[in-house]
């Protein structure tokens, strides 16, 4: 195993059972995708949840070259939770590496070993692509991340805002979680 696995437990108690737990089934990952560098797994306890199945939350970011990819799963056992969160990951990176790794291996595209006319393949490209269907322009204005705040509610803004953070001299996201709280994503280039 070859990824560094970081544990963090938020009013859960993370014990050597759960961390061998978590530590076996996580190294099953580095079988799809060798390339992950690391994942931190966070195992929280709930105790003003709506519902006791969404008592235990684990959530999953695996952080390799050029790719970032998370899973969040509730349950009202940590062991589901995991469980329901890793195969949720594990669809992810079969999707990730199916996007970038499957090919035939002998240099040749599609179009040079089927014999499908041009205006039949731009139809197959056009069907599977994702479609942008609206742009937006929009001035970023120096503000803070209280008066983001304040703005993303007078906008109706429910779940995120873009803004610029005159503190950090960066573009921002700002959005709010399930729980009420907001998050703030800071993006860094590497």
């Amino acid at each position: 195993m070859t990824q560094k696995i970081e544990i963090v437990g938020r009013d859960f108690e993370v014990t050597e059972r759960i961390t061998e737990y978590v530590t076996k089934k996580v190294s099953k990952l580095d079988r799809h995708l060798s390339m992950i560098d690391e994942t931190r797994i966070e195992l929280t306890y709930v105790k003003s949840a709506r519902s006791a199945l969404d008592r235990y939350v684990a959530q999953m970011t695996v952080r390799g070259k050029g790719f970032i990819l998370r899973a969040e799963e509730r349950a009202d056992d940590i062991r589901a939770a995991i469980d329901t969160t890793l195969e949720k990951l594990d669809r992810q990176v079969s999707r990730y590496k199916g996007k970038r790794f499957n090919n035939r291996g002998d240099g040749k595209s599609a179009a040079e070993v089927v014999d499908i006319e041009p205006e039949t393949l731009a139809e197959f490209d056009q069907e599977e692509a994702p479609v942008i269907v609206r742009r937006k322009e929009f001035d970023l204005i120096p503000m803070a991340e209280e008066e983001a705040i304040e703005q993303m509610k007078l906008l109706g803004h429910d779940n995120f805002f873009v803004f610029y953070n005159a503190k950090s001299g960066a573009v921002n996201v700002l959005y709010r979680r399930r729980d009420g709280t907001y998050g703030l994503i800071e993006p860094r280039v590497r």
